[in-house]
């Protein structure tokens, strides 16, 4: 039954569900912060005032991870996240994986809108 319990094992070899502690350079760190708020600008850009965009960083189990997201005025939140990794995190994310995730998000913004709405006929199937 330990097995399935993260705090199983000797005292002192397990930290408890923690994870492994991601150390980013200060420029790493910069650079991310950077980009994603760079996600947040072209987001907005492809949006209306009455949208809310923002953002987060955090560190998880599997190193720094970001998210995205977008509050439309109807419907429901849509938002993106990724994971980059350490070669990601040297050279910077590229502007083209950049620009679309701005466009998918705002995208599925504008279609929750749609189906919170109702009553939008498709124009493709």
């Amino acid at each position: 039954m330990n097995g399935n319990n993260p705090y199983a094992g000797p005292p002192g070899v397990t930290n408890a569900g923690e994870p492994a502690p991601v150390d980013l350079s200060p420029e790493q760190e910069r650079r991310l912060r950077r980009t994603v708020a760079g996600i947040v600008s072209r987001t907005e850009s492809y949006l209306p005032d009455s949208y809310a965009v923002g953002s987060e960083l955090s560190v998880g189990a599997d190193g720094p991870q970001a998210t995205v997201a977008v509050n439309p005025p109807a419907g429901h939140p849509v938002s993106a996240g990724f994971a980059p990794d350490s070669d990601e995190l040297e050279a910077g994310i590229a502007d083209a994986d950049a620009d679309e995730v701005a466009r998918g998000l705002a995208a599925s913004a504008a279609l929750q809108v749609m189906d919170a709405v109702g009553d939008v006929t498709p124009t493709a199937k």
